[in-house]
């Protein structure tokens, strides 16, 4: 697939998902932004991914300021958004009883709120047939124990990409979703030992964690031409883990 010339906004792109996404679009011949919460971390992404088309800005999803520093930072540069991929987004995970407002209000402001206006504040800068990814979850489908908050966050999410698919189709911007599976990512080592890798890994169908790459390969998919009749829809990237599930 081929980005040259193209602009992509990625939100959470220091580790992970955003992080292997990112490289995914420069190699693709991309100029790319992603956000991350401090410069230490996008520091260390924008030393592994070592590109002259790389932008890094501070800016925390969940805080509407951070929100609009970015896109005054994106907007200083004249130039039009052909790729927004939010893919910001935390995740506590702990039975209801033990739940805490600051846990619930920190996942509800960088998953929802900060997602949703971060589109908000972009849209304005979308090119005509433009793509939107959001990152959701095959948490917002399931009902795994201790993910009440979280998986919450993902079902809004799901919503919001549907509603945007149909309100920002007269503009032939195209909203989709992708929704990862049990990924192995630095995120996924800070809430999970490896007990419970071991487990993620064996509820799914090809019996393996999967990793950022095969997400990245999937939202350059959404975001290409290849996909250009698709919009309003959520791939489920999780290794069969729905499927293995029901069995």
């Amino acid at each position: 697939m081929d980005f040259t010339n193209k602009n992509v906004v990625i939100t959470g792109g220091t580790t992970g998902i955003g992080l292997a996404t990112a490289k995914a679009f420069i190699n693709a011949g991309a100029t790319v932004w992603i956000t991350g919460r401090n410069a230490e971390n996008l520091h260390k992404a924008s030393t592994e991914i070592n590109s002259p088309k790389l932008t890094t800005v501070v800016s925390d999803t969940s805080k509407l300021a951070d929100v609009s520093f970015l896109e005054q930072a994106f907007s200083e540069k004249g130039n039009k958004l052909d790729v927004l991929f939010l893919n910001a987004g935390i995740g506590t995970f702990e039975p209801i009883e033990k739940v805490t407002e600051a846990s619930f209000d920190a996942q509800f402001n960088t998953n929802v709120k900060g997602n949703f206006f971060t589109l908000q504040k972009l849209l304005p800068h979308l090119a005509e047939g433009a793509s939107v990814v959001f990152t959701s979850s095959s948490a917002a489908t399931a009902a795994n124990l201790e993910t009440s908050v979280y998986s919450a966050t993902k079902g809004a999410i799901n919503k919001i990409a549907h509603i945007a698919a149909n309100e920002l189709a007269t503009k032939k911007i195209r909203v989709n979703i992708v929704s990862p599976g049990p990924i192995a990512t630095p995120g996924l080592d800070s809430v999970a030992t490896d007990e419970a890798k071991t487990f993620l890994a064996g509820v799914t169908a090809l019996q393996r964690l999967g990793h950022p790459d095969e997400i990245a390969k999937t939202v350059l998919f959404l975001a290409s031409d290849a996909a250009s009749y698709i919009s309003g829809t959520e791939v489920t990237v999780d290794g069969g883990y729905h499927s293995y599930a029901l069995k």
